[in-house]
């Protein structure tokens, strides 16, 4: 045999598509980058996702009585999370072939009492939520979403910064002539997380006898549009996020540039292939779970007790009944592609990756055994039968694939969902797009991975 033909490829996908699959890559690009848009925090997600799956055929499961082969249905979790089901042909006992993505990402929230007054300056003070570099996010427009209740109980959804006659919020920074005790800090603290504050007001009361005029102009002025009060703030969930839109990059435009590709990248490809999805013989599944960043807990993260419940309901609408070893052994059956990002190489940083376990933007959809960190740490570390299944089936589909680490060993490190869905007893791999400036407030794909990613995902639902 030749040795060339013993050595591992690594195929640039570019070179792989024809021409009218690079018009099928950037046409998917820009229905990708819309959602991206229109998805900026886990409840945007959801909305997004449920507009996409009715348009679709999907119903609401929990409206049907009963449910048969080529139904399509999905379950919301609080707003937060989400199922999406084909049923198959097949028994339930037989698995499922799932698809699992998570909707959150970093960002930086209010603290509950986040409105104070400093020099005739409104700001709000925060609380960084998932693994972020601080000083990434001063300096650059910001736009607020959330959603906040009033003193009638109203439900008032707010998004201030997105639109181009909006005002935006942004974080301050000290200037450079200024910095020389700043700039001997490490890069952890080069912007501490107290000073992470937002600057909201600076045009005071004209009542001169007014204490904090700057603040209670602020607080006037959400009365005025939202009916709520300072104390409303105590149970509101506003998030801080880049005010920017999702762009091309390059002059070939052959990268997207946008906030929170982690993980939605991989939670709009799978959301495309299950749409795509007609009368499999396997039951096909599209799970979107929220809190991944912070460890996938609470009643809409991976580990919630509510996704397996909507399987539960799905094999009791199937059934008329509900049987536990029945969905123990749907469980044991199914299939996985833990559908999250992993880092693409930087040629600028080189001693960050063993390059040659490195995943590489422009080189397909990345499958990694393992995540973890630190002797795999947390990690699922899926088994070499299954991992050799789907790196077959993908060489047998012609989906450009490649694996890799997340870089260079005891350097760094992270987690999926895999291994909590492995604990219940399924197959699981981790499966995405390589990420160029992962966590940052702009990420970056290559158009051809993404577009790899989702036909991978569409033929493993189908298998």
């Amino acid at each position: 045999m030749d040795t060339k033909d013993l050595m591992l490829k690594r195929e640039n996908a570019w070179d792989v598509f024809d021409d009218e699959t690079q018009k099928a890559v950037f046409d998917f690009s820009e229905d990708y980058k819309a959602f991206l848009d229109a998805g900026k925090t886990e409840r945007e997600c959801v909305n997004a996702a449920v507009k996409m799956l009715e348009r679709c055929g999907f119903e609401n499961l929990e409206s049907k009585s009963s449910v048969q082969a080529g139904d399509k249905v999905y379950k919301n979790i609080h707003g937060k999370g989400l199922m999406a089901v084909v049923v198959g042909r097949e028994d339930l006992t037989c698995g499922m072939n799932m698809l699992g993505a998570h909707i959150d990402s970093p960002r930086i929230d209010l603290k509950p009492m986040p409105l104070y007054e400093d020099e005739d300056m409104a700001f709000f003070k925060t609380h960084y939520y998932g693994g972020i570099k601080k000083y990434q996010w001063s300096t650059m427009p910001l736009a607020l979403h959330g959603v906040i209740f009033n003193q009638d109980g109203e439900k008032m959804e707010v998004v201030v910064g997105e639109d181009d006659s909006d005002p935006v919020f942004t974080i301050n920074e000290i200037l450079v002539h200024l910095s020389q005790e700043q700039l001997t800090r490490k890069g952890a603290e080069v912007v501490k997380a107290e000073e992470m504050n937002v600057l909201v007001g600076g045009l005071p009361l004209k009542d001169k006898e007014e204490k904090q005029r700057v603040k209670a102009a602020v607080m006037t002025l959400l009365y005025d549009k939202y009916k709520i009060t300072e104390k409303d703030f105590i149970s509101a969930e506003f998030e801080l996020v880049p005010a920017h839109k999702a762009k091309d990059i390059g002059f070939d435009r052959s990268f997207i540039g946008a906030y929170g590709q982690d993980d939605r990248v991989c939670a709009y490809t799978a959301l495309r292939a299950i749409c795509d999805i007609e009368a499999p013989e396997k039951t096909c599944v599209c799970m979107l779970s929220d809190k991944e960043e912070v460890g996938s807990g609470g009643n809409t993260g991976a580990q919630s007790r509510l996704y397996e419940n909507a399987v539960r309901m799905l094999l009791a609408k199937c059934d008329g009944t509900f049987d536990s070893y029945k969905y123990y052994t749907c469980i044991e059956n199914s299939k996985m592609l833990s559908s999250d990002v992993t880092a693409a190489f930087e040629p600028s940083y080189p001693s960050a990756y063993d390059k040659s376990n490195s995943a590489f933007a422009g080189k397909g959809v990345c499958l990694m055994k393992y995540t973890g960190s630190r002797g795999k740490g947390g990690c699922n570390d899926a088994n070499s039968e299954f991992f050799a299944e789907v790196t077959r089936m993908f060489d047998r589909e012609g989906i450009v694939w490649q694996t890799g680490e997340l870089g260079r060993v005891d350097l760094g490190g992270g987690g999926t969902i895999a291994v909590y869905m492995a604990n219940l007893g399924m197959n699981v791999i981790d499966c995405g797009v390589p990420v160029l400036s992962m966590h940052s407030p702009f990420e970056v794909t290559s158009k051809a991975d993404v577009y790899a990613t989702y036909g991978g995902f569409k033929k493993f639902l189908t298998v």
